[in-house]
């Protein structure tokens, strides 16, 4: 078989074997697919009587509801896409402390065709993710005030900064190769990812916080869905934010091409050292 042969049906066998550890764990899927319910209830109901937003202020230039909704949606869209590193991390690194990178590697298999299946099975679990996400911000009072093809845009810069975060927690997983230090270690995703414009404008933030979280590149992302989506959002003078979307495929590229390759590498020579 041709490498190009062993590429494809490897991460189609691949992109099957997580897709069925989805479907033998309904448990699994369904927090998968409350966690963005519940993201919208806490920072939408919760939070967004509290935090005024520029552009999204009610009369007497307190927020209201569904300005700050609007303000979130984006916010909460990259927070689901973030969330990627995750899974794949935790599972890189169960695959590892079980062996089962060992045995794969002792066959006659694309190494890099293994990965791409997992990072492609999880894109497909975080369509459906965001189209749930998605309806929860409409029936809450979200609404898409660009066109239809800025829409798409942004869903697709949205897709593809997921796509970018599983290479990122593979890449983590296997360096790790411990499912208990990988799990200690995906609790520090969350407040990374708060550390943003995702949630509260950054201007409110104290200088290097602030300018930390501008050159977030979630914060990229974020501010890209608001412009391509029609939210609102809040004066920015950092470059990222000014250029979102090219700072968001920028960004992609940069991480793509240094945790690609590093993580094929590290699945390729994991426990050779020393033999």
């Amino acid at each position: 078989m041709s490498a190009s042969a062993l590429l494809v049906t490897d991460t189609w066998s691949s992109m099957l074997r997580v897709l069925l550890a989805y479907r033998r764990s309904p448990g699994l899927l369904a927090v998968s697919l409350s966690v963005p319910v519940l993201m919208v209830v806490v920072f939408g109901y919760v939070f967004g009587s509290a935090i005024a937003v520029p552009g999204a202020s009610g009369a007497g230039g307190t927020a209201a509801t569904g300005g700050y909704r609007e303000f979130l949606m984006p916010g909460l869209f990259a927070m689901v896409a973030v969330n990627g590193i995750m899974p794949t991390m935790v599972g890189a690194a169960r695959d590892v402390g079980r062996g089962v990178t060992d045995r794969l590697r002792s066959m006659a298999v694309s190494r890099t065709g293994l990965l791409l299946g997992q990072t492609l099975a999880d894109l497909l679990v975080s369509v459906v993710v965001l189209a749930l996400l998605a309806a929860v911000g409409l029936a809450v009072g979200w609404r898409i005030r660009g066109g239809p093809a800025d829409a798409a845009g942004a869903f697709g810069l949205l897709l593809l900064f997921r796509f970018t975060m599983t290479w990122v927690g593979l890449l983590l997983g296997l360096a790790v190769g411990k499912e208990d230090a990988a799990g200690q270690l995906a609790v520090c995703v969350f407040p990374l990812a708060m550390v943003t414009n995702a949630f509260v404008p950054t201007g409110g933030m104290p200088g290097r916080l602030a300018a930390l979280a501008d050159w977030n590149p979630m914060s990229a992302v974020v501010q890209a869905g608001r412009d391509l989506f029609g939210n609102p959002s809040a004066p920015a003078t950092a470059w990222p934010l000014q250029h979102a979307a090219p700072a968001t495929l920028l960004w992609c590229a940069v991480l793509l091409l240094l945790c690609g390759p590093l993580a094929v590498r590290k699945f390729a020579t994991h426990g050779t050292r020393g033999r």
